[in-house]
C-alpha cells in the first residue's frame, strides 16, 4: 500500500492533540447516541463501565479537579493574608498573668525587708490601637485585596482551562472510537475483496497476482488498526488522567457530537456572531478589530489586579521612612501576699491591718488584689535602619515594574490567542465544505470502483487505489467536523465567554 496511507490516522491525530473542545454551540448539539453491535461503545458497554455523558465529565472536573483544586487553595491563602492585613489596624486585646515566688532577695537582705516580697500575684489586660503607621495598613490591606482578585480570576480561568481540556480529552476519545471503526470497515470491506479475488481466480477471470496483491493490501491494513485502537486507549487515559478517575475502570461515552451540516453549520452561525461582537468590542474601545477586547479575559483581569497589588506594596515600603504612633491601655490587678497561699478578696490598706505594736506612720495591706492600671502612647521614628528601609522600597518598585511588564505581555498573547482563533474557525469552515464534498465523492468512487472490479472491467489497482482514497477522505471529514467544534469553543476561551458546564 503506498505510504500516505500510513500517515493518514497519525496526521489526523497529530491535528487533533492541539485542537479545543467544542464551544456553547456544541452543548445544544450533543445527543444520547444507541450503541451499535460491535462498536467500540457497545464492546466497552460492560456492567462494570461507568456511564459518562459530556456534562458529567465537565462537573466532575470542575469538583475534583486538581488544576482547580490547586487554585481554590491559592484563594484560601490569600483570603488568610486578607485577614492579617486587616488585623493591622484593629485594636488588640492581649492578656497577661504571672506567679513569682521569690526564694532569697539579695536586696531584702542588704538593705531593709521592705523589698523582700515573697510571692506575687499579677494579671492585666492590655488594649492597643495603632493610630498612625505611615500608611502600610491601608497599602498592605489593599495589596492583599488585590492578590485575592487575582486569584479568583485565577480560578476563572483554570476552570475554564480544565473545562477545555476535559472537552477536548472527551471528543478526543468519542473521535477514536470512530476512526477505530473506520479502520474496522476498511479492513472488513479488504477481507471480502481478498475473497472476491479468490472466487474469480476460481473462476478463470482473474490472476494468482491479483490475489497475491489483495491480500498484501489486507495484511498492510492491520497495524493501522492496531494502532488506532492503542490511540483509543492513550484517548481514555488521558480522559480518566483528568477526571481523577481509577485507570481500570471501563468509560462507556454517552454523548456524542452531531455531524450532519445543519448542527454544524449553526456551531459556524455562533462563532461568526461572537467574532462580529468582539470586533464591535474592540472598535467601541478605540482599538483595532485585529485586538480582541482582552479585558474580557479572567488572564488578563488577573494581571491588572497583581500590577494594583504591586503598586500598594510601593506605599508599605514607603510607611518604612515615616514615624509611627501608638496607644494602649493596661488595665489589671496585683496581689503582694506576705504569706503562701492564693489571694481571693480585693486590696485594701490601712493601719487597722499591721500587727499590734506597730509604728502609727505604717501602713499595712490585706493581702488582697489592688487595681494597677496604665495609659501610653508610644512614638517610634526609625531614623537609620542600615538602609533596610531603602532595599525594601528599591524591591517593591522592582516588582512593580515586572508585574507591568507581566500584564504587558498577558495583553498581547491574549490578542494572538483571539485572532489565532478566529483563524482557525474560518480554516475550520473551509476545511468542514471540502471534506465534506470529498468524503462523499470518494465513497461513490470505491462503490464504482468496486463494481468494476466485480464485473472484470476493472483492476485490483483501481480498487486499491479508490479504498485508500476513502480511507483518507473519511479520516479528513472527521478531523474536518471535529475541527468546526474544536475552533468554535478556542474562539470563546480566547475572547474570555464562558465555557459552558453543566
Amino acid at each position: 500500500m503506498p505510504k500516505s496511507s500510513t500517515r493518514a490516522a497519525p496526521a489526523f491525530w497529530a491535528a487533533l492533540s492541539f485542537a479545543v473542545p467544542a464551544a456553547p454551540a456544541l452543548r445544544a448539539q450533543v445527543v444520547t447516541p444507541v450503541p451499535r453491535a460491535g462498536s467500540a461503545v457497545a464492546d466497552s458497554a460492560r456492567t462494570d463501565a461507568i456511564p459518562l455523558s459530556l456534562d458529567d465529565a465537565v462537573a466532575r472536573a470542575l469538583r475534583l479537579g486538581d488544576e482547580v483544586q490547586q487554585a481554590e487553595t491559592a484563594i484560601d491563602a490569600t483570603n488568610a493574608q486578607v485577614t492579617v492585613a486587616r488585623s493591622a489596624a484593629l485594636p488588640q486585646l492581649r492578656f497577661a498573668g504571672n506567679y513569682q515566688q521569690v526564694l532569697e532577695n539579695a536586696r531584702a537582705t542588704i538593705v531593709g525587708s521592705v523589698f523582700g516580697q515573697s510571692y506575687t500575684y499579677q494579671a492585666n489586660a492590655t488594649l492597643s490601637q495603632p493610630v498612625f503607621q505611615g500608611g502600610r495598613v491601608v497599602g498592605g490591606l489593599r495589596a492583599a485585596s488585590r492578590l485575592r482578585a487575582a486569584t479568583r480570576l485565577d480560578l476563572d480561568e483554570a476552570r475554564a482551562q480544565l473545562s477545555v481540556d476535559v472537552q477536548r480529552a472527551y471528543l478526543g476519545a468519542r473521535a477514536a472510537d470512530q476512526l477505530v471503526g473506520i479502520q474496522e470497515r476498511n479492513l472488513q470491506l479488504s477481507t471480502e475483496r481478498v475473497a472476491q479475488a479468490e472466487q474469480l481466480e476460481r473462476a478463470g477471470r482473474a490472476a494468482r497476482y491479483d490475489v497475491l496483491r489483495a491480500r498484501v493490501e489486507r495484511t498492510n491494513l492491520e497495524p493501522l488498526l492496531i494502532q488506532a485502537r492503542n490511540d483509543r486507549e492513550l484517548a481514555y487515559l488521558e480522559l480518566r488522567r483528568l477526571l481523577n478517575l481509577p485507570t481500570d475502570r471501563p468509560l462507556r461515552l454517552t454523548t456524542t457530537v452531531a455531524q450532519d451540516s445543519s448542527a454544524v453549520e449553526a456551531v459556524l452561525r455562533s462563532a461568526e456572531e461572537m467574532g462580529r461582537d468582539a470586533a464591535g468590542r474592540a472598535t467601541a474601545a478605540g482599538t483595532p478589530d485585529e485586538a480582541a477586547p482582552v479585558g474580557e479575559r479572567a488572564a488578563v483581569r488577573s494581571a491588572e489586579a497583581t500590577v494594583d497589588a504591586r503598586r500598594a506594596s510601593i506605599r508599605v515600603a514607603r510607611a518604612d521612612f515615616l514615624p509611627t504612633v501608638n496607644v494602649s491601655l493596661t488595665s489589671g490587678f496585683l496581689a503582694l501576699p506576705t504569706t503562701a497561699g492564693f489571694p481571693t478578696r480585693l486590696g485594701r490598706s490601712g493601719v487597722e491591718f499591721c500587727p499590734a505594736g506597730s509604728p502609727a506612720t505604717r501602713i499595712c495591706q490585706n493581702n488582697g488584689f489592688f487595681a494597677d492600671r496604665s495609659f501610653r502612647v508610644d512614638v517610634a521614628w526609625p531614623l537609620f535602619d542600615g538602609l533596610r528601609a531603602k532595599g525594601n522600597l528599591d524591591l517593591a518598585q522592582a516588582q512593580a515594574r515586572t508585574a507591568e511588564l507581566q500584564l504587558a505581555q498577558t495583553r498581547e498573547r491574549v490578542a494572538v490567542e483571539a485572532a489565532q482563533a478566529r483563524a482557525a474557525v474560518e480554516r475550520a469552515r473551509a476545511l468542514y465544505a471540502a471534506q465534506r464534498a470529498n468524503a462523499t465523492d470518494a465513497e461513490e468512487a470505491f462503490r464504482l470502483a468496486t463494481l468494476r472490479f466485480q464485473r472484470g472491467l476493472g483492476t485490483q489497482l483501481e480498487v486499491s487505489d479508490a479504498q485508500l482514497a476513502l480511507l483518507t477522505a473519511q479520516t479528513n471529514a472527521l478531523r474536518a467536523t471535529y475541527d468546526v467544534y474544536l475552533a468554535a469553543a478556542e474562539q470563546a476561551r480566547a475572547l474570555g465567554r464562558p465555557i459552558p458546564t453543566p
